[in-house]
């Protein structure tokens, strides 16, 4: 659905507020409402629009209704109208959740999406499952909490078995710095590493400050790290200057690739100067021009095995708990089939993957409209003493271990999605 936009004119027709198609449209979408109040300075000429989508709007069995608390920028990237749009077609309401209320007096909601943090916040989910107990909640606060740590994040990568192939795979070396005193005697190579190492917060909580890291490349670097500790120093592995990330939304996955720290060359490293900072790689959509410029150069590499990043995808998500990750995976160019996990996030940056609109509608969809019989039913997990409600898969083997049938790949040049 396409809005457009323009400054007052004395012939434009106008919506009138008071007007029944204005009611009518107001509650069947109700972010109309949301973004005709954020720019006052401007009117919005598409009534014909309003009149043509009530008209054509197709009845509905069963309308389901995703309540969403997210912070601010993550709201602006991820609630997009075409997201809204598509949704609502397929019988799903996307609803803000006001965090200035309790969550007790909002909804009801058949799903709630969530990636706010705090005592307060985990609080109210518990009492919203328990007079809600058929509400999902995604995702478990206490799974989450595990991503929130550096080391804790990897070691679930080291638990992982059955994974495909003859491909290694596994974490970077790495260790923890717990106090600004440790950086001026430290020894990596006790350790276990040698220069270069990245140096990364220990808390990775999605903040700006978790994503502030430095490259390290001697003594003297790691005496002028601005990062304070706790942090973790990890082994720098040459790569091949390219990143493979890897989103998940329930069975779904889909791998990219983007451009990454240029490699080291060993002999280089007495002219390199002590430290340099970095952030984030890339993060820009997939429809910027920036974007475009990062994939530059990347359409003859290779993509990981897909059977690999499938299986590691597969554990991930079953020792995890989540249903709303990616997780970043890079080749070892000395090695060339040495592949390992660097870093996984919840609820990541999903406007960045194409077409994230049908994906995430089809993954809201598949959540809610299933009976308990299929993917959509619902497992219980202790939080806090207390149960919530988690979208589960009832698919296990004899063992215990989950069997999750593989579609057909549909790959292009620069990714490969899957459907697990």
């Amino acid at each position: 659905m396409q809005f457009q936009s323009h400054k007052k004119t004395q012939n434009s027709q106008l919506i009138n507020p008071n007007s029944q198609i204005y009611t009518q449209f107001s509650i069947k979408f109700p972010i109309f409402t949301q973004f005709s109040n954020k720019i006052p300075n401007y009117s919005y000429n598409f009534e014909p629009k309003i009149e043509f989508l009530l008209m054509e709007s197709k009845p509905i069995d069963k309308r389901y209704v995703v309540g969403y608390a997210l912070a601010p920028k993550k709201q602006a990237s991820f609630i997009q109208v075409s997201l809204i749009d598509l949704a609502y077609k397929k019988g799903i309401d996307l609803i803000k959740i006001d965090t200035n209320k309790p969550l007790m007096e909002q909804g009801p909601f058949d799903c709630v999406l969530h990636k706010l943090y705090g005592h307060d916040w985990e609080n109210q989910l518990i009492e919203y499952s328990e007079i809600y107990p058929n509400a999902v909640i995604i995702d478990c606060p206490d799974s989450i909490k595990r991503l929130h740590n550096r080391i804790s994040m990897l070691q679930v990568v080291c638990e992982l078995d059955n994974v495909f192939g003859t491909d290694s795979f596994g974490i970077p070396k790495q260790f923890v710095i717990n106090e600004i005193e440790e950086l001026s005697h430290v020894r990596i190579e006790s350790e276990g590493l040698k220069f270069p190492v990245i140096a990364k917060p220990l808390v990775a909580d999605g903040s700006a400050k978790s994503h502030k890291m430095s490259l390290v490349y001697n003594n003297v670097g790691l005496n002028e790290l601005r990062v304070k500790p706790p942090i973790v120093l990890q082994e720098f592995v040459n790569h091949g200057g390219v990143i493979f990330k890897v989103y998940v939304v329930g069975g779904y996955v889909k791998c990219v690739k983007r451009k990454s720290l240029a490699d080291i060359n060993e002999d280089s490293l007495g002219s390199l100067d002590g430290v340099v900072s970095f952030s984030q790689v890339s993060n820009v959509s997939s429809g910027h021009e920036e974007y475009r410029r990062l994939m530059m150069g990347l359409e003859d590499i290779e993509l990981p095995p897909l059977r690999l990043i499938t299986d590691i995808a597969i554990g991930l998500k079953k020792a995890t708990k989540l249903h709303l990750f990616n997780f970043d995976v890079i080749r070892d160019t000395k090695v060339g089939n040495r592949y390992l996990v660097i870093d996984i996030n919840y609820f990541p940056g999903y406007a960045k993957m194409p077409d994230y609109e049908r994906v995430l509608t089809d993954f809201f969809w598949e959540v809610l409209s299933k009976d308990k019989k299929g993917v959509g039913c619902f497992k219980k997990v202790e939080s806090r003493d207390k149960e919530i409600r988690l979208l589960g898969n009832t698919g296990c083997s004899e063992d215990g271990g989950m069997v999750l049938p593989v579609s057909p790949l549909k790959r292009d040049e620069k990714e490969a999605s899957i459907q697990v």
